[in-house]
Parts: structure tokens; sequence; C-alpha cells
């Protein structure tokens, strides 16, 4: 090959783009990109850094166009566009996906719940209200911190856990939970579920405010899912269980819901049976502010929003979420409420087969944490 020859043009155009879109690292497009003209524009105008994002996540194939922060063109080309404008259409999708999967692989992975939205059912509001999930343990100083099903005869009954997460665009990764071990139970039983499913998707525009005001319910009819997992087996442990998804996953619309199927585990007091959640974990990339999106009702796609081509400052990891420490003050608020008004019998639901021996050792327990000893 004589120097300075450009060997893309001694190759099928077929041959190039398979060797081409054999890399599976953006960062390898950003360079190929770079090395010549002739070599960025294959790269643009066959939309590799596009294609290669499709293959990592599938869920972006409801992109209906992409935005820049200067909005130069809001839309997708019209038909009978000067070739200048298809260029300039192209020029952007690049600059949009090749952030974009960069970001989706190289932004710092952090706890993305940020509130907890709905549960399909609770059995006694607040006080096992799904907000105690954000609360890594399972007991906050003498009181115990769990989120609980409503009983049921059947134990193939099902029930949803719902969160909303810190960005309209996540990546992720690994969602971990820990059953409820009862402690104040005869024989503490563990009530986890036989397995575990997650779904993740958007709130429709017509049924924000009405998911906001709930506080239980399926919520099916409220949300679009744009992504389910295959169902995990749950151990019937207390132990905060890792289920790893198989490949990272878009989240498109900032929602989680995870599916609790089939319960393992009969009250002895009234003999149904319950699922009950200590805590729940969500880890991945928040890709805002970076990124936004723009669902487009009724056909379910959606606008890609370059908002910024910085890096996000790295946050501490692991973190509570943010709306963690402020719903725990109102939950303790309310059930202070409660005993003054001498509302007294969910206070004492948590006693029933406690033994008050433990309460020296639960100090014990919250001077070593003070301490910086981890107590199982």
């Amino acid at each position: 090959m004589k120097s300075g020859m450009d060997f893309l043009s001694c190759l099928h155009q077929d041959l190039s783009l398979k060797i081409f879109m054999s890399f599976e690292d953006p960062s390898d497009l950003v360079r190929i990109s770079a090395v010549s003209r002739s070599w960025r524009h294959f790269v643009i105008t066959h939309g590799l850094c596009k294609d290669l994002c499709l293959r990592l996540f599938p869920q972006l194939s409801k992109v209906d166009h992409v935005n820049e922060p200067t909005g130069a063109i809001k839309g997708p080309a019209e038909a009978g566009s000067s070739t200048s404008r298809e260029c300039e259409v192209s020029e952007r999708e690049h600059r949009v996906f090749a952030f974009l999967a960069r970001g989706c692989l190289s932004f710092s992975l952090r706890e993305c719940i940020s509130e907890a939205i709905i549960a399909s059912s609770t059995d006694n509001y607040p006080e096992e209200s799904i907000d105690n999930t954000l609360e890594p343990r399972d007991r906050v100083g003498r009181r115990a911190s769990y989120w609980s099903s409503k009983g049921q005869k059947n134990p193939a009954v099902p029930e949803t856990l719902t969160y909303r997460l810190v960005a309209d665009l996540c990546v992720i990764t690994e969602i971990n939970l820990r059953p409820f071990q009862a402690y104040f139970q005869f024989g503490y039983p563990i009530y986890s579920a036989k397995s575990v499913r997650f779904r993740m998707g958007y709130i429709r525009s017509s049924m924000e405010n009405l998911v906001n005001e709930s506080c239980q319910g399926s919520g099916d009819d409220k949300f679009v899912w744009t992504y389910t997992s295959q169902e995990f087996p749950m151990a019937q442990e207390n132990r905060l269980q890792n289920f790893k998804l198989p490949e990272s996953v878009l989240c498109i619309g900032g929602i989680l819901q995870i599916e609790l199927l089939g319960r393992v585990q009969r009250q002895d007091m009234d003999g149904l049976f319950y699922i009950c959640v200590s805590h729940v974990q969500v880890v991945g990339r928040a890709l805002s502010p970076a990124f936004g999106v723009q669902i487009l009702e009724p056909s379910d796609k959606f606008v890609l929003e370059a908002l910024s081509y910085s890096q996000p400052t790295a946050p501490e990891w692991p973190s509570p979420a943010p709306a963690t420490t402020l719903q725990m003050r109102v939950r303790d608020l309310e059930q202070i409420v409660n005993i003054l008004r001498g509302n007294v019998a969910n206070v004492v639901e948590y006693g029933y087969g406690f033994d008050f021996d433990d309460e020296e050792s639960d100090e014990e327990e919250e001077e070593e944490e003070e301490e910086g000893v981890d107590i199982e």
C-alpha cells in the first residue's frame, strides 16, 4: 500500500462496515473518526455510533429524533431536505450517540432510587409503608423498618413496589433486595417472595398527579413499560440479595417496578401469607444532567436530548436517596401524632413476640454503630 493511501478506498464498503461495526467501545469509534476526514465521514454517514448504542441498549429503538443544547434543529429532517441539512442531522446524531455511549459505560455508579411511589398493598400504613424500604437497616432505634403487603389466603397473589429513579435516563446494572425477618415473632420468620421480576418505563402524562397522590394500588394502567426482566429466584434468607441483570438496561422515563411473585411464609396469628421487604437498592449510572428525554405520546417514542457535553461530577456512593431522610422524618412524625391521639394499636403490633431482654442489646448496637462498628 502506498504511503498516505486511505485503505478504506481499497475495501468493499460492506467489508469496511463489518470491520468498523466490530468495535464495542465508543472511544474506539471516536478515535477512528479522528484519523482522517474520510474515516470521520464514513463513521457519521453510516451512523456507527447510533448503531453501537442500539446494540448496547435495544430500548433506544424508540428514539424519534435527537436534540442538542443549541436547539438548532428541533426535529427530524423533513422530506425534500437538502443534502447539507441531512449531513447536519447525521453530524448531530453522531455527537449525541457518541457521548451517550460513553456515558452509559463510564459515568459513575451510584444508588439510583430517588423516592418510593406506590405499593400494590400495605398492611398497616404508614408504619409498614414502602418508604421504609429506602432505609438500609431493618431497625431504626427500637422500631422495625420494613414494608408489608396485606395478607392473602392464596400464596400465588403477587405484589409490586414502584420507585422513581434519580433521572429520566438511567443505566441499571443490578437490583438488591433484603426480605424482612420478623424478629418480634415466634420462630423469627422471613417473609420473602418466591421470585422477583423487574420492569422499567415511565408514567403516562395523564396519570402523573394520580400516581403522586396514591399510596397503594397496582398502578399498571398508569405506566408504560419499556423493559421487563426474566424471573429471578429469591432465597428465604435475611440478607441483601443481589439480582444482577444479564445486561445493563437503559431505563427510559425513570420508573422502576419490582414484582414480587409467590409467597412462602404464613403468619401464625391469622394464617395468611405475607411478603415483607426491609430494603431495596438499585445500582446504576444516572445520565442526567447530561441527557434528558421527552416522551411523545401516544406513539410511545421519545426525543433524546443532549443537554450538556460535560461529564457529571461523580457523586459519593453508596449514598442515601435524596428523599429518604425527609420521608423517614415524616413517618416518625406521623407515628408520634398517632400515639398522642391514643392510637397505640399499631405500636403494640411491633411488640408481638418481642423479647424485652433485647432492649439492652439494641442500645449496645446503637453505641457500637456510633463507634463505627458494622452490626449485621
